[in-house]
């Protein structure tokens, strides 16, 4: 369903017929689940299984308190669909919010690199409108369609953004010539 046009039966309540679905596929997500199982699996079996003192408790339980957390954050992301439409974003699922395209003042798009010659990393958008705020990554199925969306409102709205931002969404292709770049 990600990444398609939708018929009426597949939208989520008050979305348009013509609005597109994205998700995040569970083979992206698979090496978060596990990243958080092997960090909260063994912390958890040292602690039901060996006697350790108030100090490395206190330490082991912060550990699987962050390993926790990160499977929590995963889960929410993976159950999270996105529509979007002419007028509006929306999150639906474990993770709910909606961004209208004209109230967005917010738009940040940043690239992570996970190696020196940065030629492997991932984008992370995030947009936002008022106190709402969405954050995504380029797992998302249709990343790029998203961001293509986001950039044309941006630019509608008049929105700033900054040079990493103009930067990044020209390596995606995206022409910044409308939008306001922050020097």
């Amino acid at each position: 369903m990600a990444g398609r046009a939708m018929t009426p039966a597949d939208t989520l309540s008050g979305m348009p017929a013509d609005a597109t679905q994205f998700s995040y596929p569970a083979s992206a997500m698979v090496g978060d689940y596990l990243r958080a199982g092997a960090g909260l699996a063994p912390t958890l079996l040292i602690l039901a299984t060996v006697s350790v003192g108030r100090v490395a408790a206190v330490v082991l339980c912060g550990f699987a308190a962050i390993f926790g957390a990160f499977a929590i954050r995963t889960a929410l992301r993976h159950g999270t669909r996105l529509e979007v439409g002419d007028t509006e974003l929306r999150a639906a699922g474990l993770q709910r919010a909606t961004i209208p395209w004209d109230r967005l003042d917010r738009m940040k798009l940043a690239y992570y690199s996970t190696r020196r010659d940065r030629k492997s990393g991932w984008m992370q958008l995030e947009l936002g409108a008022g106190r709402t705020r969405l954050s995504l990554d380029s797992r998302l199925d249709g990343f790029e369609r998203l961001v293509r969306h986001a950039a044309t409102a941006a630019a509608e709205r008049g929105v700033e953004l900054s040079d990493a931002s103009a930067a990044n969404l020209q390596a995606l292709g995206i022409s910044v010539s409308d939008l306001r770049v922050t020097r």
